[in-house]
């Protein structure tokens, strides 16, 4: 049996070098005794508060747990990597706006709601960047694919649940939205 440091030790070990967020149950396959899911959540808290006020911060999203950099010192690695990410359209970041707070929605849901014709090539962005995903058909004449965001846009926009999304009102509607709550580069991510 491993001793709780050494356990916060190889748990942290772990997650500075893996390259995507793990679950609590992939972190306890590393133990060959069984460890609670309140220990380990307990293990994991004490750990983010150990990395409090460094360059690094631990974060639970989505689909599980990673160590990312602070925002507030996104630009000092921008300028080792000086490669501008893509930049999305107000149309992009309209879109996907609608898709995370009315999902699912069909393409003819989000022309209602923007008042304009959705390109294909909006949906196939989002679709390549992982953020929304066709979960399923309107049970209408045309069947027209259903759209909803993924654990990808979650993890991306640092979120755990949908419900952690900023509330529309609190920031005007879904076109403020877009600039103020989703504006999101890839290189952000």
């Amino acid at each position: 049996m491993h001793n709780i440091d050494e356990v916060k030790l190889i748990l942290e070990t772990v997650l500075l070098a893996s390259q995507e967020p793990l679950s609590q149950s992939e972190l306890k396959k590393l133990f060959d005794e069984e460890l609670s899911n309140e220990t380990m959540r307990k293990l994991l808290e004490e750990l983010r508060h150990e990395w409090t006020g460094r360059g690094v911060e631990l974060v639970n999203v989505a689909s599980g747990w990673r160590f990312q950099t602070r925002p507030k010192y996104q630009k000092y690695l921008d300028r080792l990597n000086p490669e501008k990410p893509p930049k999305y359209s107000r149309a992009v970041m309209e879109t996907l706006a609608i898709i995370a707070y009315k999902q699912p929605v069909t393409r003819g849901d989000i022309e209602e709601i923007r008042g304009v014709v959705v390109s294909t090539q909006v949906i196939k962005s989002l679709e390549e960047r992982g953020w929304i995903d066709v979960v399923g058909h309107r049970d209408v004449i045309g069947r027209p694919a259903l759209y909803a965001t993924t654990q990808s846009f979650l993890d991306d926009m640092n979120l755990r649940s949908l419900q952690e999304l900023p509330v529309i009102e609190e920031v005007g509607g879904i076109n403020e939205q877009t600039e103020l709550g989703l504006q999101l580069t890839a290189g952000q991510a």
